[in-house]
């Protein structure tokens, strides 16, 4: 029996497999928005369909927190172009967004 959990540390959803780091799903804050930057799945856990799992829930969780979902993320959009449960929520990757995001990186550097 393996122990799948999605667990929000930081700035991520963290996709545990009987406790080991598997994916994540990498996001930043933004005026009521949660802007989904990048999304990946450790080579040794692809192809089971768990990038699903983590994206799935991660929006569910910044849906229940009353935030609205922003993907510049491709796999987070990907996801959303399949799945309308979430389309009342979602708003749209914008220049400014992208000069928001671009600026937050910088900074880090």
């Amino acid at each position: 029996m393996t122990d799948t959990e999605v667990l929000r540390k930081d700035n991520r959803y963290e996709l545990r497999i009987d406790g080991k780091l598997a994916g994540l799903a990498a996001f930043l804050d933004r005026d009521g928005q949660r802007v989904f930057h990048h999304t990946e799945v450790n080579n040794a856990y692809r192809g089971q369909g768990l990038s699903t799992v983590l994206i799935e829930q991660a929006l569910a969780d910044t849906k229940e927190a009353g935030l609205r979902i922003v993907a510049v993320c491709p796999a987070v959009a990907a996801y959303l172009g399949k799945h309308d449960g979430f389309a009342d929520v979602t708003d749209p990757v914008t220049d400014e967004i992208m000069d928001w995001l671009e600026a937050k990186f910088d900074k880090k550097r």
